[in-house]
């Protein structure tokens, strides 16, 4: 609970300063991140390297990258602490896409879009203003300890018209109703957080990657729409769509669905290689890992 509570006392007053002072705050408790955190800097060194081993031996390289990334993600969680003061229409004027023509096609097939991503940007965004503008928004995440804190993202979310699903049963009920109103769904496979995935090349290393997607997408017939967004350096947002990935039906679901999650990967292995300073993932990928 002191977690909650800690988080709680800063976001209370990042909420109440300007968004420049806010970045300043997250940019200072970046750098002590960076500097002292046990096993955050070193897994997500050993995943950039992983991504970019042209970094393997460029020591030089791979610090400043790593801080680029620390300040990045750091700038990401102001912005979520900024969410209950802020507006839909505050935030559209931060926001640039490309490559709408995928969404647009994606909704015209009538089955919902799911939304396939990585651990990059301020998702809040892009996902207030769609669902504002185009279709109700949902986000498929893992439930955070504590349950204090969970529910304030939830709620907070919630208040700018985005639903927080769970990885559970139900949570996966509620994803396949939204699907089947044509509603939109967010998830991310760049990690396997319930420990089901199916290994699979992610940068050439096997990886456990989620096939969940790809097995909506083959029950249902929806379209995989891989995006990514990432920050500018004025600090407004860049949302990327690619071309949508179809789980096509041979009569071997497992097969079919490794098939596609290959296809979303590779995708998504091109968003992280040109923004490796934004793909914040300190976490365990690959065996091997601190």
């Amino acid at each position: 609970m002191w977690r909650y509570r800690a988080f709680i006392a800063v976001q209370s007053v990042v909420e109440r300063i300007p968004r420049s002072w806010a970045y300043s705050l997250a940019v200072l408790a970046a750098r002590f991140a960076w500097i002292f955190s046990p096993l955050a800097r070193p897994r997500l060194e050993y995943n950039l390297k992983a991504a970019c081993p042209e970094l393997e031996n460029d020591a030089r390289a791979l610090r400043r990258l790593s801080w680029l990334n620390f300040r990045n993600h750091a700038k990401a969680y102001a912005d979520l602490m900024q969410l209950p003061t802020m507006s839909v229409q505050t935030m559209r004027p931060l926001l640039n896409v490309n490559g709408l023509e995928h969404l647009e096609e994606a909704r015209a097939i009538g089955k919902g879009v799911l939304v396939v991503s990585c651990h990059m940007g301020s998702y809040e965004v892009v996902s207030a203003i769609w669902s504002a503008t185009l279709t109700p928004v949902s986000f498929f995440a893992e439930e955070l300890e504590p349950r204090a804190l969970f529910e304030w993202y939830r709620d907070t979310r919630a208040r700018l018209g985005i639903s927080v699903l769970t990885l559970d049963h139900g949570g996966i009920r509620k994803v396949l109703q939204a699907l089947r109103d044509e509603e939109m769904v967010i998830t991310a496979i760049d990690r396997d957080i319930t420990g089901t995935g199916h290994q699979m090349p992610f940068f050439g290393r096997p990886a456990p990657i989620p096939l969940g997607p790809a097995a909506i997408a083959l029950r249902f017939g929806t379209p995989l729409f891989p995006v990514c967004v990432y920050r500018l350096p004025d600090d407004t947002y860049q949302a990327e769509g690619a071309p949508l990935v179809f789980a096509e039906d041979t009569g071997n679901p497992r097969a079919d669905q490794v098939r596609a999650t290959e296809e979303l990967l590779r995708r998504i292995e091109s968003f992280i290689r040109r923004h490796p300073e934004q793909w914040h993932v300190p976490h365990r990928i690959w065996e091997g890992s601190p």
